[in-house]
């Protein structure tokens, strides 16, 4: 049982990590979207996404988001918006190659990235009440409660094999 769920809570954290690695693939998508579209460009293009289901329901949740959010980048927030989309996005995506990678230093640094974030979506929630940012603050405790079983695993592994290592030492140098 405990092997099953060391194995449930690995593959729960690969899947975390790597939709956190998605997600700052599309921040920097986005991004540079955002810096290379025009202000008018912006707009039009997200109305346009939009246009369908907004139609069908006026009061879409993710269609009226977007279109209010693009219409204030028309307000010369544009280039704010870059820069905050693409440190995001940057940021996770080397901290979620890190971890993939399993090196040590990137499991406080993605927990410390994901709590500083947590941070400002608190403040967010505080005066937006949005329910989707609600929901991805939960999946960002999720994500950092996994990242700190994972850090936990992966130190207690590294010990682990530093002691057999030393082990081995000794008992070739008793041979001697």
């Amino acid at each position: 049982m405990c092997l099953k769920q060391r194995s449930l809570l690995d593959q729960s954290f690969r899947v975390s990590v790597t939709l956190k690695g998605i997600d700052g693939i599309l921040e920097i998508i986005g991004g540079l979207i955002v810096l290379w579209i025009s202000q008018s460009g912006v707009n039009h293009l997200v109305a346009l996404l939009t246009e369908h289901e907004l139609s069908e329901d006026p009061h879409d949740f993710i269609a009226a988001h977007l279109l209010s959010a693009s219409r204030s980048l028309a307000h010369g927030g544009n280039i704010l918006a870059s820069l905050y989309l693409l440190s995001h996005g940057l940021a996770k995506l080397v901290l979620v190659v890190a971890l993939l990678f399993n090196k040590l230093w990137a499991y406080p640094a993605m927990i410390a990235l994901l709590t500083l974030f947590i941070a400002y979506q608190l403040y967010r929630i505080s005066y937006s009440h949005s329910l989707g940012l609600v929901l991805l603050t939960l999946f960002d405790v999720f994500v950092i409660w996994l990242t700190w079983k994972e850090y936990r695993r992966q130190k207690i592994g590294l010990e682990t094999s530093r002691r057999g290592r030393m082990l081995q030492r000794a008992r070739f140098q008793k041979r001697l």
